[in-house]
This record gives C-alpha cells, structure tokens and sequence, in this order.
C-alpha cells in the first residue's frame, strides 16, 4: 500500500490496472472512496471514529486494507476531514499493508457532510476507472469476499449493488414525537422483505457521479449513496453481506471487533 498524490500512478502498477480482461478489450478499472471526516460522538470523546484505534491499528488503516485487499480494486481514496488531510497522510505511511495488496492510497480534503466527502473523492478519480466502490471508516471488518461480491456485480452489468443482511428483528414505523415521549405505531413492515444495507455500496461511476451532481444536499446530506441513486430512478440490487461488516458506532461495537480481530488471530484470518 502506497500513498500517492491523486492522480499518480505508482511504478509497477499502471493506470488501468484492475481486473483482467479478454485480449483486446481494455481493464475494467474500480477505485474504492472511503469517507472518513465525521466525529463519530455517539463513541465519545476523543479522536475522530476513524482513528479510533482497534487492537492498536486505527480503524481507517483497517478499511483501507479491506478495500486495498480485493484484486478488483486498483486505488483507494481516502477522504480526510477538511483541514486534517496531512494528519490521515501521515498516518497511513506509518503503517505498511500487507503484501498482497497492490492498490494505490491517495488522501483528499474533505467536506462539510458526508454528501460533500463522497463527492470531493469522486472528483479525485482518474479518468479511466469505471466503477466505484464506497465504504464507511466505520465497517473496519468487512471481509474481502464482500468486496469481491460488490464489486463482480458491478462489473457484470449492475449500475448499483449493496450487501445487505436479512433483518431478524420485527420493525416498527413510528408517529415522530420528538418530546421523548411514547411514539404511536403506525405501521409494522413485511420483515421478510427487509434488509439492512452495508458497505462497501458499488457503482458504476457514471451513475453515482450523476447522482450527486443531481440531488441537491438538503441539511445534513445524504448518508446513503444507494438511495440517491435511487432517486434517479435508476435499479438497485441487493447481495449477500456479511456479520462481520458491522458498523463500528457505539461503544460496546468497539468491544465487538476486538473480539472479531482476536477470533481472526487465533485462525490466521488477518
């Protein structure tokens, strides 16, 4: 894993380098953006979510290894808070992947929301990658062959695919109160047709990039880019995710992937 300026290519891993393709046709190129400016309170205090340590490897340099570990994937950008793209820099030289990867890193400024992040690291993107692949900090854990499922659905035509979970719990739709009091229920969903979406979402890059020229940022922004897509009419489609991909949000989910990264240890999936 190398950390280049956006646009560089490292020696001895071209531009255009992805998955192979038959003689003639040229590679089919996906990059990989994983926002990574947001505080992260609902942790606590401290560090920003992203540099929240786990078993003493901050959790970017873990989501950065996950995206950097698919073969599919030839760059990963990595979106920095605004004024702290020279820290993540930093901070991801000091630490060496593993030598199966051979994905480039490259670090960008971001925006205010994740909206704005996920555009900025669109922007970043050379000309000939065609596909996408975004990724929260805060799914450290998701295995490679994830990736790979996301990725290979893209690339075999889907203009946008998520992994998802079936969900196990009954959900409730809820009359919005707002005061802290009791909420009516108004409505209990088929939980047969349920799921709950994870990350990475992939992308043919055209489409994403349209939807986020497209829908205007409205408060906090978007924080699914599945459903921006999806507000251009354009089909989503949904693979297998896995428990492991979890996102990394309160306490007792920090507890959760040290034992994830203990059990990967003692079975050498590392």
């Amino acid at each position: 894993m190398s950390i280049q300026p956006a646009g560089e290519s490292r020696p001895g891993h071209p531009e255009g380098a992805g998955e192979s393709a038959p003689a003639g046709e040229p590679a089919h190129r996906t990059a990989a953006v994983i926002p990574a400016a947001g505080r992260g309170t609902r942790l606590g205090p401290g560090a920003p979510k992203a540099l929240r340590a786990l078993s003493g490897t901050p959790m970017l340099v873990h989501a950065v290894r996950a995206m950097a570990r698919s073969r599919a994937v030839s760059l990963v950008v990595v979106v920095a808070p605004p004024d702290g793209a020279d820290e993540v820099r930093r901070l991801l030289d000091a630490y060496t992947a593993p030598a199966e990867t051979s994905a480039d890193v490259v670090v960008v400024p971001g925006g205010e929301t994740r909206q704005d992040s996920v555009r900025l690291g669109l922007a970043a993107l050379p000309d000939d990658v065609d596909s996408v692949l975004v990724h929260d900090a805060a799914r450290p854990l998701v295995p490679v062959e994830t990736v790979d499922a996301v990725a290979a659905a893209v690339r075999e035509g889907a203009p946008a695919v998520v992994p998802a979970l079936p969900v196990s719990d009954t959900v409730k739709e809820v009359q919005v109160r707002g005061d802290g009091g009791p909420e009516p229920v108004t409505g209990t969903p088929e939980r047969s047709r349920l799921r709950a979406v994870q990350t990475p979402q992939g992308f043919e890059l055209k489409v994403l990039a349209a939807a986020h020229a497209q829908v205007v940022r409205e408060g906090d922004g978007a924080t699914d880019d599945a459903g921006m897509v999806e507000r251009l009419g354009v089909e989503v489609v949904v693979v297998p995710g896995h428990d492991e991909a979890f996102k990394v949000t309160r306490p007792l989910d920090l507890v959760l992937a040290e034992a994830v990264l203990a059990r990967r240890r003692a079975t050498d999936v590392f």
